[in-house]
């Protein structure tokens, strides 16, 4: 933790038996994997050939070779989608992007020290990737299973999935706003409902009236964005 008390400065003022550490921006690897495992997404599967999970559209086709055998990006099904990161398969000329935006080295030289930034880019991964917003959707189900969909226990439920806390009092105020302003919007506009839903290979997992788990995977996207949900 990068939390400083009295008391940790008063016993290693010099940090020397480790008692913080600071904070920072996790891995590129670490940040994908985090998101499938609080949505229960994350294969436990070990070892085994690379997998390719999803991909931006014709990914590969601008730099492949004709008749090469990485010419064309063929995304993989089921439980290869939500392998660790550590097994995506890697082309040098054309790197996963949702771990390139993330400062993961090209792998073209060792690397001592990876750069660590935080860029709008960033963001609009972790907000629209099809990854992300599958896992939000997922972590929403599981929120709405959990909590016998009473509303309080549902933003309970996400926050202690995300972050390993219970909400504070405004956290939930504004947790609960959200929903209701979400909720609003999907029952007005039922095709935008279907079409968030249907983002991502897994199919629903619990029966909830569509607008209501749109809000919640709105929520859950909202949650999983959080600096203190990135950042270690």
């Amino acid at each position: 933790s990068a939390a400083v008390s009295p008391l940790k400065l008063e016993k290693d003022r010099e940090n020397a038996y480790l008692s913080r550490g600071p904070r920072f921006r996790m891995d590129a690897e670490m940040v994908r994997d985090y998101a499938l495992t609080v949505s229960d997404l994350l294969s436990q599967k070990m070892y085994g050939p690379a997998v390719k999970p999803y991909q931006p559209e014709n990914i590969w086709e601008v730099v492949g070779l004709p008749g090469g055998n990485t010419r064309n990006y063929t995304q993989d099904k089921g439980e290869s989608l939500y392998r660790r990161s550590l097994y995506t398969f890697w082309k040098r000329m054309a790197p996963p992007a949702s771990m390139d935006v993330f400062n993961a080295p090209s792998r073209e030289v060792s690397c001592v020290r990876r750069e660590r930034t935080n860029t709008p880019l960033q963001a609009l991964a972790t907000l629209n990737d099809t990854q992300y917003v599958e896992a939000a959707r997922r972590l929403a189900e599981s929120a709405l299973a959990a909590s016998g969909n009473e509303e309080v226990k549902t933003t309970e439920f996400i926050m202690q999935r995300a972050l390993g806390r219970l909400p504070t009092a405004k956290e939930k105020e504004v947790l609960l706003k959200s929903s209701k302003d979400f909720a609003a919007h999907y029952t007005a506009n039922p095709a935008d409902a279907n079409a968030l839903l249907a983002v991502g290979e897994s199919k629903p997992a619990v029966q909830a009236a569509p607008a209501s788990l749109a809000a919640w995977t709105m929520v859950c996207n909202q949650v999983l964005n959080l600096d203190e949900v990135l950042n270690k």
